[in-house]
């Protein structure tokens, strides 16, 4: 694992803020610290202080970004990150990830293994100081490690803290050695009970190292949805397997209702198969580019209480190619670590991979030629990543990360370096060293056409805007527009002109707009900007809103505080709702991140029972409704449900009373991670519902064993 080390005093104990040093254990579970006596009083007895692994349980999401899956996730990532990190540095050759059947997991690495012996300021094994001290390890600056990925030295402590139990056994010094926790208490658990105490136990003899920790995960912590899910780890092991060519990854699940499921990941070829394994079986524009490079740093780091100016290595490893696609696919690493969210590493590589293509691939081309009168005919950073797919990883000591969950690199002069190596590879490489003639003028002729693409559709956005001003109202001739606008006017967009009608004759004109869809929106997810602005659906929506799209979008120019999404409750209205939303998500995104954007909750079923009118939004909500109602003398079979097939079944007070009316009507609000589900989504309408009739088929057949046979009508 990564907390190993040579000798057992380079595990490091940073101090707290107050100068003193964490307990040497942590406590088992016990009452809440004393509070203010009275609610509101902020005096000396207000202050509450948390030791040892408290703090974690106390703010998880802190340390593991949350408490759903994606915070239970993260202590898999600890301890795998933790693992490679040992492969990364030379002394590991092999990674086990194991689901066993009781919900635990366990990560095992044949390194060094974790050091075992006594700590001389904690008295303790060195083991026992890694997992139950937050700033304990050997990354900081200790020499263990010249490259690592928990820079925070918590990793393997954050995991305990969560744990129900943790089980380490280290592999060092000729035999096994175990150390258990309960509830964050060290000790040893017998056949029938958990005996407490620090020392460690020996099992048995061996001529191997490395380390093993097993985790059950604390219940009481996370969500009760939350689950550690296979292919996740899966992906992650394959991409670590690339980081560190040769290193051999194997995950295993052994849980109940499993096939003892294996798969195992080596690569020799390291971020260039990586990139070749990305690009997937679409036509590839070129070869992949391999751009290697090693630069020095100084930093100011704190050395024995002093602030003290340090040189650090970096090493550049880049691989990236084109594909005949228009997604960019990017993935960024610091050390082993996945960096999601980006950082200074990738920022460095954007802009060399700017500077290189406008001044060296574009330079004086004649396809951009009028484009450069204009000063129009620069390529930006969206034109050249259409269809590129690129690994970009960054080695170095002591990396900066911005949170504890490390999604992105805070490391300012990695920037500059990662610019240097990336830009002058690239020029060569445009120029004609170490590349085919014929992939640098695809990659000039594709990046070109979408500069043109991208200028052309612009212009075309601006002809259109400036056409619709010089009409009567400067709006669609379909929008039946409200009488205020501002942050208090709606948009409603209705399926067709069956729903129109009874939402126009419902609705208070006052503030409500009306915006029916006749036909299908284009799919932005996958279509270029310039198809999106030729569909009429899109472009009546952009002129209605009238804030324009895109980058351009100003959300203070917005004609409306709210947009409703009022679809049909079948498969069709689904299908139109994801297309809206993806259209929104691409091209008015402040519009959902600032909580302008909902959807109408229409009913599928209604029913009278006296005075009093019932809605139900599923069969099951309908059945309950059923036998709630079905009391005293009234039978289940005399209620009688209407199903509505479309909201243009529904007549003006129905419409009104679920979609129209303020205090009546049931709204959602949507979110950018609604949006992102609807745009996965749509992959699936398209293999489902599209005109490709071999893809649907070879889906059908994949899945086919998903399906109980007895629910098929054949």
């Amino acid at each position: 694992m990564s907390t190993t080390d040579t000798a057992t005093d380079d595990i490091e104990i940073i101090m707290d803020d107050s100068g003193k040093k964490p307990a040497a254990k942590s406590t088992p579970k016990k009452a809440p610290p004393k509070r203010a006596k009275k609610s509101g009083v902020y005096d000396a007895d207000a202050i509450e202080t948390l030791e040892g692994l408290d703090a974690v349980r106390k703010r998880p999401g802190m340390y593991i970004g949350g408490t759903g899956s994606a915070g239970l996730m993260h202590l898999v990532w600890e301890l795998l990150d933790n693992a490679v990190d040992e492969a990364e540095g030379g002394f590991a050759k092999k990674v086990e990830v194991t689901f066993h059947r009781d919900g635990s997991v366990a990560v095992a690495d044949d390194g060094r293994g974790i050091p075992i012996g006594i700590h001389k300021k904690r008295k303790v094994s060195a083991l026992e100081v890694v997992l139950t001290e937050l700033h304990a390890g050997a990354k900081f600056g200790g020499g263990s490690y010249g490259s690592a990925g928990g820079l925070h030295g918590v990793g393997a402590s954050v995991v305990n803290a969560l744990s129900e139990k943790l089980v380490a056994e280290v592999d060092r010094e000729g035999s096994t050695h175990r150390l258990c926790f309960s509830e964050r208490v060290a000790g040893q658990f017998t056949t029938r009970s958990f005996r407490a105490g620090h020392k460690l136990e020996k099992i048995k003899k061996t001529k191997r190292t490395g380390t093993r920790i097993r985790f059950w995960p604390d219940t009481e912590v996370f969500d009760p949805d939350a689950v550690i899910d296979w292919e996740e780890v899966r992906i992650r092991a394959q991409r670590a397997a690339f980081l560190v060519p040769g290193l051999k990854i194997t995950v295993i699940d052994k849980r109940s209702g499993q096939k003892n499921e294996s798969e195992t990941f080596i690569s020799r070829g390291g971020i260039a198969d990586l990139v070749d394994q990305m690009s997937g079986e679409i036509g590839n524009v070129t070869g992949v580019i391999k751009i290697n490079g090693i630069d020095t740093f100084e930093e100011k780091v704190p050395v024995d209480g002093k602030m003290k100016m340090v040189e650090r290595e970096c090493i550049v490893d880049v691989a990236l190619r084109w594909v005949n696609n228009f997604e960019p696919n990017v993935a960024s690493f610091v050390n082993t670590i996945p960096t999601t969210e980006g950082g200074t590493h990738l920022d460095g590589f954007d802009k060399a991979l700017t500077r290189a293509v406008n001044d060296v691939l574009l330079k004086d081309m004649r396809q951009l030629a009028k484009l450069a009168k204009q000063n129009k005919h620069r390529a930006t950073r969206d034109d050249i990543r259409e269809g590129l797919v690129a690994a970009v990883k960054v080695s170095f000591p002591e990396p900066q990360f911005r949170g504890q969950t490390k999604q992105e690199l805070g490391t300012p002069a990695i920037d500059k370096i990662v610019y240097r190596v990336v830009k002058d590879s690239l020029a060569e490489w445009f120029n004609g060293v170490g590349s085919k003639k014929t992939h640098v003028d695809q990659v000039r002729k594709k990046i070109a056409t979408s500069v043109i693409n991208r200028v052309s559709a612009k212009q075309a956005l601006d002809t259109k805007r400036k056409a619709a001003s010089l009409g009567s109202t400067g709006m669609p001739a379909k929008l039946a527009d409200c009488r205020i606008h501002g942050g208090d006017a709606e948009l409603l967009i209705v399926e067709g002109d069956s729903a129109a009608g009874p939402a126009k004759a419902g609705r208070n004109s006052e503030f409500m707009a009306i915006l029916p869809l006749r036909g299908k929106v284009v799919n932005a997810g996958k279509a270029t900007m310039k198809q999106v602005l030729d569909n009429t659906e899109a472009q009546a929506l952009f002129t209605a809103v009238g804030a324009g799209s895109g980058k351009d979008f100003d959300l203070s120019a917005s004609r409306y505080g709210r947009i409703i999404i009022l679809c049909d409750a079948d498969v069709d209205g689904s299908h139109i709702r994801c297309l809206l939303l993806t259209l929104i998500y691409k091209y008015m995104t402040p519009l959902l991140e600032g909580g302008h954007v909902y959807a109408a909750q229409p009913p599928l079923f209604t029913t009278k029972v006296g005075n009093e009118t019932y809605r139900a939004f599923s069969d099951e909500e309908r059945d309950q409704m059923t036998q709630e109602l079905a009391s005293g003398n009234r039978k289940a079979e005399n209620i009688k449900w209407q199903r509505f097939k479309g909201l243009g079944e529904m007549n003006v007070d129905e419409l009104a009373h679920c979609a129209l009316n303020p205090e009546t009507r049931i709204l959602r609000r949507l979110t950018m991670d609604d949006a992102k589900q609807a745009k996965d989504a749509m992959k699936m309408f398209e293999v489902l519902m599209g005109s490709d009739v071999a893809q649907r088929r070879d889906y059908l057949v994949k899945n086919s064993a998903l399906m109980d046979p007895d629910v098929l009508d054949v």
